[in-house]
């Protein structure tokens, strides 16, 4: 027998600790929940460098975990919601870590993925599934637990807040220039191949210099590569033309930076998401990643897709033989992708009507 699922939920927990640009995907399921159901009470059990991107989002109570905690942070949030009883909880991660997490959670009923997408038997730690949905876009994979709750209205909002302090953090960098913003690395885990080269975002950077009088802003983290990369690209730009901001801001800082630039240029990672989110054209960079289920999602159709040549040349197979979703491991596939690739998508990109961009605004907080 099916747990049966609330009518009319008080108080949902959606379960969801990480990455960047996945709860950056996942807010659109929250408002969507937040239509249906107009004061309904959420909890959104979250990540740590998570919750300092979308503190502040309106209607949302967060419970931080910091995953280098581990077990004794699991404890420390099991009593800290331990008078908590959820009518549903959306179990919307598919790692082991977070299944663990959830058994100290109380809840009438938990919705997982089905068993196609579920990973680490999410499955065994949820009473309902979700309806298969094969080759979905992650976003639209958060958007079907709310369609399993019976929600209407899909339609897509953000509305991701942006504090004055993080307005004045990215003035001071950037003046009253118009900019690009481009954030060279993705998260640097084993095997994630997914940074193009400093070259090709130099002689990007010189395009969209000489063609439009932009200058570009280089952000992302503090780690050795970061930097490394971000000192090789302005070694190879012109001075006048970049501005080196990588390690320089804050979460909500980098949000504030992507709401002011004309465009992003980015790999898979968490800011073509961020982008995405704050209504910013973005062209993403894509050859070990598949974009059709991981590409900023507004914005696919200026995606640099080199996914397809990359599982030919270094997994010989065809595209649509391979399991949905999986990457290219290859230290030379983004080397497929070509300056002029990316240099045809931002034409476009800068020609078109700035019209999505009104659509969302960050909200001041």
């Amino acid at each position: 027998m099916k747990h049966p699922l609330p009518a009319q939920p008080r108080h949902i927990a959606v379960l969801r600790l990480s990455a960047l640009g996945d709860v950056c995907n996942l807010v659109p399921t929250v408002r969507a929940l937040q239509r249906q159901w107009p004061g309904v009470r959420i909890t959104w059990i979250i990540g740590k460098a998570e919750h300092s991107l979308l503190a502040g989002l309106s209607g949302v109570e967060f419970a931080v975990y910091d995953k280098a905690s581990g077990l004794a942070g699991m404890r420390r949030l099991w009593r800290e919601l331990a008078d908590v009883r959820f009518d549903v909880l959306l179990h919307m991660q598919q790692a082991l870590r977070a299944s663990v997490l959830s058994l100290g959670l109380k809840a009438d009923v938990r919705v997982g993925y089905d068993k196609a997408r579920a990973k680490d038997a999410q499955h065994w730690f949820t009473h309902r599934q979700l309806a298969p949905h094969p080759r979905a876009h992650v976003l639209e994979s958060f958007l079907d637990f709310a369609r399993l709750l019976g929600v209407e209205d899909l339609s897509l909002a953000w509305n991701v807040p942006v504090p004055e302090s993080a307005l004045e953090e990215a003035a001071a960098l950037t003046g009253n220039a118009a900019y690009l913003l481009t954030s060279p690395c993705a998260n640097p885990r084993l095997r994630n191949f997914r940074n193009w080269s400093a070259e090709g975002y130099a002689a990007v950077i010189e395009h969209a210099w000489a063609q439009y009088g932009l200058k570009t802003v280089l952000t992302g983290g503090g780690s050795t590569q970061e930097r490394e990369m971000g000192e090789r690209i302005a070694v190879l730009s012109r001075p006048e033309a970049v501005i080196d901001a990588i390690g320089a801001t804050s979460l909500k800082g980098l949000l504030a930076l992507i709401a002011g630039a004309r465009a992003v240029i980015a790999p898979d990672s968490g800011p073509v998401h961020m982008a995405n989110a704050m209504g910013t054209p973005v062209v993403g960079l894509f050859a070990t990643t598949n974009p059709d289920r991981a590409a900023p999602y507004l914005w696919r159709e200026y995606v640099v897709n080199r996914y397809p040549d990359a599982v030919r040349a270094y997994m010989h197979r065809e595209p649509d033989e391979i399991t949905w979703g999986q990457r290219v491991r290859h230290p030379d596939a983004m080397a497929l992708i070509r300056v002029d690739d990316v240099v045809e998508r931002l034409d476009a990109l800068l020609a078109r009507p700035n019209d999505r961009k009104e659509e969302e605004r960050p909200d001041e907080a």
